[in-house]
């Protein structure tokens, strides 16, 4: 297998395993145990703060499905991004914002930076002001 191949299978696994089914496990496997979350979101920028990103994430959404949308990877800086969608029906209070049982889509942006097949950095972005107008939290 080619090292943008394996570049390109970690990011998909560390979408569809740990958005798309919440398996928070997985981290350990794919993170670097120094791992550096660089938008954390108010959470530590470590491996437990990111797993707890996830548990409140599906707390609030627990049928959230992401969906790779596009791929690209920089080989040589071993970096991949990844621009998803997903989607979730909002049953658990977040961001502020009381359960109200609306489907909601999400829209973001991850870059991935990997060392020795260990994911060692992300940075993401993600629509939140879209995200809270559909939640009701935005008012005209």
């Amino acid at each position: 297998m080619s090292h943008r191949q394996a570049l390109e299978d970690l990011a998909r696994r560390w979408l569809n395993e740990g958005w798309r089914a919440g398996d928070t496990a997985v981290i350990d496997e794919l993170h670097a145990p120094d791992f550096v979350d660089h938008d954390p979101g108010g959470r530590t920028a470590d491996n437990a703060g990111f797993k707890a990103g996830i548990v409140r994430l599906y707390a609030a959404f627990p049928d959230f499905a992401a969906r790779l949308e596009d791929l690209a990877v920089d080989e040589p800086a071993g970096l991949v991004t990844v621009r998803w969608t997903a989607t979730g029906t909002h049953r658990g209070a977040y961001l502020g914002a009381e359960p109200s049982g609306r489907v909601v889509t999400f829209k973001g942006i991850e870059v991935l930076r990997v060392v020795d097949g260990c994911i060692v950095e992300r940075w993401g972005e993600w629509d939140g002001i879209e995200l809270l107008d559909q939640l009701g939290r935005i008012r005209d």
